[in-house]
């Protein structure tokens, strides 16, 4: 397959309206009616108006702490004398990691002024995460970016931008393991019936691991490069600490 989708889902004029913030605002919207389902269905002790507040607090975490992590972990000398850019959205970038760590602020906040318990409503939210993930990483596909090594697999595909050889389609792996298995995992597999805690750890292994293995067919950002012995990535050191972290609290962690 040779990748010729145009990332532009409408223009009007000069203005254009791009597929990846499209398959955002579907993220969202699944997000919403999937959470709803289970309110309706009393799989959670959230109220609608509760949950509506909740996706207001995640939607500014996953933008702030989006753009801020991308100029922090992935373009930090460049933001250090050109800081202004953090807020020119319009140019894309998006940390995963930076916008996990703006929800997690957001759910700290959200508790706080709710009265909430923390692990409560984070063992709510990240069931439904890889919706997000997987819209998100159909975005990255349309839009032909964070492509794979070269590679002979018969589902290869050439990246024209980039130039003709067949490539890991590595956005589709990410939104395969990320999106619809971690889905699956956390939603079907583990019982609901789990101790708090237990799927917000799960959350944070599976995906960090899910990541971790597929940042070795992905192509690292140009302007980084490898860390270290010509394999380790960005992606997979922002992925140990959240793997540290779901182990410990799996482990160790007492209390809610």
């Amino acid at each position: 397959m040779i990748h010729k989708i145009n990332p532009i889902f409408i223009s009007l004029g000069d203005f254009h309206i791009y597929w990846y913030g499209v398959m955002y605002l579907i993220g969202f919207l699944l997000v919403w009616f999937v959470g709803s389902f289970y309110i309706k269905n009393k799989i959670t002790n959230l109220s609608q108006d509760n949950f509506s507040d909740l996706l207001f607090y995640g939607f500014l975490g996953v933008l702030i702490g989006g753009r801020v992590g991308h100029a922090i972990f992935y373009n930090f000398s460049y933001t250090l004398e050109n800081p202004i850019t953090i807020f020119y959205i319009w140019n894309g970038g998006m940390s995963f990691h930076g916008g996990f760590i703006g929800v997690l602020l957001s759910i700290l906040l959200f508790c706080k002024n709710k009265k909430k318990l923390f692990f409560e409503i984070s063992d709510f939210i990240v069931k439904l995460v890889p919706i997000g993930l997987f819209t998100g990483r159909i975005g990255n596909f349309i839009n032909g970016e964070l492509w794979g090594k070269t590679s002979d697999v018969p589902w290869g595909i050439i990246f024209p931008k980039v130039d003709n050889a067949i490539r890991h389609p590595t956005q589709l792996y990410e939104a395969f393991l990320e999106g619809i298995l971690l889905f699956i995992i956390l939603n079907f597999l583990i019982s609901r019936k789990q101790k708090s805690k237990v799927i917000t750890a799960y959350f944070l292994i599976l995906y960090s691991l899910f990541r971790f293995v597929v940042e070795f067919y992905r192509v690292p950002d140009h302007h980084i490069g490898y860390l270290a012995f010509n394999w380790v990535t960005m992606g997979q050191v922002l992925c140990l600490p959240m793997f540290i972290l779901g182990l410990y609290i799996l482990r160790f962690k007492k209390g809610s």
